[in-house]
């Protein structure tokens, strides 16, 4: 069964990094176009970044555009998220997906930008 698993949140200032890890397992990852979602506290989950699946082909929310970077690595099922000069509306929980939402979520990763 697919499985996701987010990884590498947590609490940064603003201006600050943080690099997001997604593992996958239970498909064959290389075909699939992959995406990183988030859901702000209070607001229903948006689309943030999305990488297709050979030619790692990129596309992005206007709002993180020139600050997030998204790859993969299919030789290890896994996808990433590069968040520089992050700011406090980028806070909420993250999640990996395919770019049509098709699997289960997994519990996503906490990221919180405070001062």
């Amino acid at each position: 069964q697919v499985r996701l698993v987010e990884s590498g949140g947590g609490l940064v200032q603003p201006g600050g990094s943080l690099r997001l890890s997604c593992a996958a397992s239970g498909f064959y990852f290389r075909l699939y176009n992959m995406a990183w979602y988030r859901q702000a506290p209070g607001k229903e989950r948006e689309w943030v970044a999305a990488i297709t699946s050979l030619s790692s082909t990129t596309n992005y929310q206007d709002s993180v555009k020139g600050r997030f970077t998204i790859s993969r690595d299919n030789d290890k099922s896994a996808m990433y998220l590069q968040m520089n000069s992050l700011k406090p509306e980028d806070t909420g929980v993250y999640y990996c997906n395919g770019d049509r939402m098709q699997w289960p979520w997994g519990q996503g990763t906490l990221v919180t930008v405070s001062s």
